[in-house]
């Protein structure tokens, strides 16, 4: 039997001003609903530039709890347009304890559950390990009225161990909202293998795993804080859906705001699994070393 969804993926450019990025996010979000999609997917922590480009303790007065007023936000375009929202926070657990949480915001049920980035980065203008603990609460699946969704983010998007171990929660499309972009000094020697790498591992994805992959992203040049770095980041759009063949089915431009909406046929991961049983054909008795740093 034929079973269809369609998707939405928001890629947005994020100015200085936090209540003016919701306001264009909520927008931007009903025009996707509008459009047909039923799950619509925000990039990361769109409610302001990308601040974890320097260390700076101010940075955490951003932070609100989960559920709290982003989610609640959603809530009600969720509720009024009867659709599923993938929405990115800063979220404050509690006083010094912080996380890059993903919000599941539902139709019905209002907030439904929250992933929480488990794998934190620590390079030159991406200084998350300042300011986000790593989850704690695993790799994460959610159902829809529609299909059961699962939840990564951005440095996530690197590692097969967290979409195998997401898909085999039942996921049938693994969206990775983003901030990813080219440090301008490296982009005209490093550019387009950087991002090619970063579109070829999330294709990867897809067919080892039998689902649909999804990387939502923002656009636009962030200028790093003078005391940190001499430039910033020119963030390099590109939003793609990957099918569980590797194929792309859509892809944002790398420099404009786009609002995808896709309609993706869930029934092809059936066959492809059926045809190339790589879930059957698993060796689960010799994966315990995944567990070990390395193996030397």
């Amino acid at each position: 039997m034929s079973r269809r969804v369609s998707i939405g993926l928001i890629q947005m450019r994020c100015g200085n001003d936090p209540a003016a990025n919701l306001a264009h996010a909520a927008e931007l979000t009903e025009q996707a609903a509008d459009r047909g999609a039923s799950v619509i997917c925000l990039p990361e922590l769109f409610r302001t530039p990308y601040f974890c480009k320097s260390e700076d303790h101010q940075a955490f007065q951003l932070a609100e709890p989960v559920p709290g007023p982003t989610t609640e936000t959603f809530e009600r375009i969720a509720r009024r347009k009867n659709v599923t929202v993938l929405v990115s926070v800063f979220e404050k657990r509690t006083k010094g304890l912080y996380h890059n949480t993903l919000a599941v915001v539902d139709r019905s049920s209002g907030f439904v559950g929250r992933y929480r980035k488990m794998h934190i980065p620590d390079d030159p203008l991406y200084y998350e390990k300042f300011y986000f603990t790593p989850g704690d609460l695993g790799f994460q699946a959610f159902d829809t009225a529609d299909t059961r969704v699962g939840t990564l983010i951005c440095w996530d998007q690197w590692y097969p161990e967290a979409a195998r171990l997401t898909a085999m929660r039942g996921a049938e499309i693994l969206f990775y909202p983003t901030a990813i972009g080219w440090l301008p000094s490296e982009k005209a020697e490093r550019g387009e293998a950087q991002h090619e790498a970063w579109e070829l591992v999330q294709r990867s994805h897809a067919v080892a795993n039998g689902c649909y992959s999804v990387a939502v992203n923002r656009i636009g040049f962030e200028a790093a804080p003078s005391s940190s770095w001499d430039e910033g980041i020119e963030f390099w759009g590109g939003s793609f859906v990957a099918g569980p063949d590797g194929a792309i089915l859509a892809r944002a431009p790398s420099d404009e705001e786009a609002v995808l909406v896709l309609e993706l046929d869930l029934g092809q991961l059936d066959r492809l699994r059926t045809e190339w049983p790589f879930l059957r054909d698993r060796r689960i008795d010799a994966y315990g070393d995944l567990t070990r740093r390395f193996i030397d």
